[in-house]
């Protein structure tokens, strides 16, 4: 008797709100549209900071004190996804017992000091330093976490997707924008630039993104341990690193193929855009209306085969490759790409306990992290050893493999209607 009163108290006013819902699980209510669009401009303004630096790093950081060893340059390039990786865990762990937005907010301010640290350096050691201290800031978890907590699981996938076009967009733009900015400022401003895009992601935080859930001061505190024993959390986790190792791994060759099917590199743009945007039309028209009729099991290793094909084709173009094919091939990977970093996080995010969504969250943007720096150390070594032909045959038996793994998976359930979910989140506590 005393549970269900305790539960009465603290449900009543959520599932009046919930009843005024439509019954629809698929349409998104005005707060999760809210959170979806704030959360997703938090993400957006983050990832457009670093992907502005990435296209013209290597070249930029060769002018500075110490720029003429390339291990150093290297160095400060994966430093951010190593500091991050480590961080994610804690960080997502931090947001369960703290409060979300409190330690998103706490994380920009680390990533904008890295940002500005960057942005002042004189050297390629301050560089290094200005680096690790963005990847310090490491908020994905908690970002992804927050909105978990704000939208029901039949829209979360969509709002999943949002935050994933906003990335691809962010990072399409920057393969445009970087080189003609990095001309008028230089790397420096660019960093600077990073950092007031942190600032302004804090504004969004404090100003546009919905309050916290309150039944999520009810739930009890969740355990690392609760998330490393779960098979589909392991599965998931596995995939994203795989996933993000495969990407970064396969960058390191594929804009020689472009160089050397003829299209300059400040011409890359034109294949990379196109293949984002109509990429991102397909998986709007093919993952969501599938998910809804139960299809969401097949889309997802639809997708992960995809990635594989795509690194065969690529495979067998090494040798002499040709800007239509090429851009094919890549409009194919991202169709796959984007409908695997929209289901995946969602799917995360549904599986695991409410009351540690946060560390299981931190555990998957860890493995993410973990990915590109593993991604970017084996490619290259891959490339350097191996050619081309033996990267992109490595990066398709790490997809196959994946297949295997992610084969027994089963699509989360979604519930029905809004009271459904908020009965279900209800019991976990």
């Amino acid at each position: 008797m005393r549970d269900n009163a305790r539960f009465a108290t603290f449900a009543a006013p959520l599932l009046t709100v919930s009843s005024a819902m439509s019954t629809s699980s698929t349409t998104m209510t005005p707060i999760e549209r809210r959170a979806s669009g704030s959360l997703a401009t938090i993400f957006a303004l983050r990832m457009l900071g670093l992907f502005l630096v990435l296209p013209v790093f290597a070249l930029e950081a060769a002018r500075y004190p110490g720029g003429d060893d390339p291990a150093l340059i290297g160095l400060a390039m994966g430093i951010y996804g190593l500091t991050q990786g480590i961080l994610q865990i804690p960080f997502g762990m931090a947001s369960d017992r703290f409060g979300r937005k409190r330690v998103i907010i706490i994380g920009l301010l680390v990533f904008a000091a890295g940002s500005f640290i960057a942005a002042a350096a004189n050297s390629l050691g301050w560089l290094i330093v200005g680096r690790s201290l963005q990847g310090a800031g490491a908020v994905s978890a908690a970002v992804t976490a927050l909105l978990a907590d704000q939208t029901r699981d039949g829209v979360r996938t969509k709002a999943m997707a949002l935050v994933g076009a906003s990335i691809g967009l962010m990072f399409a733009l920057s393969l445009v924008v970087a080189p003609l900015l990095a001309a008028q400022i230089g790397l420096g401003g660019l960093f600077a630039v990073t950092g007031v895009l942190a600032l302004s992601g804090i504004a969004v935080v404090v100003w546009w993104t919905p309050p916290e859930p309150l039944r999520k001061k009810n739930m009890p505190r969740g355990r690392l341990s609760e998330v490393l024993t779960h098979a589909a959390l392991l599965r998931l986790d596995f995939g994203v690193f795989v996933l993000h190792a495969v990407q970064l791994a396969m960058w390191v060759a594929v804009p020689a193929l472009l160089v050397q099917a003829g299209l300059e590199t400040g011409h890359h743009w034109q294949v990379y855009l196109p293949a984002v945007l109509a990429s991102f039309v397909v998986m709007g028209a093919a993952l969501f209306p599938l998910e809804r009729r139960g299809y969401l099991r097949a889309v997802f290793l639809a997708s992960i085969g995809l990635v594989a094909l795509v690194q065969v084709g690529l495979l067998l173009l090494a040798d002499r490759p040709g800007i239509g094919l090429l851009a094919v091939l890549l409009f194919v990977f991202f169709c796959g790409f984007n409908v695997l970093e929209a289901s995946q996080p969602s799917m995360a995010s549904r599986v695991a306990p409410p009351h540690a969504r946060g560390a299981a969250l931190g555990v998957y943007n860890t493995l993410q992290s973990l990915g590109f720096f593993a991604g970017g150390v084996t490619g290259g070594w891959l490339a350097k050893h191996m050619g081309a032909q033996g990267l992109f045959a490595a990066c398709a038996s790490m997809m196959v493999l994946w297949l295997l793994v992610a084969w027994p998976m089963r699509a989360p359930r979604t519930p029905a209607t809004p009271d459904e979910t908020l009965a279900t989140e209800a019991r976990a506590t």
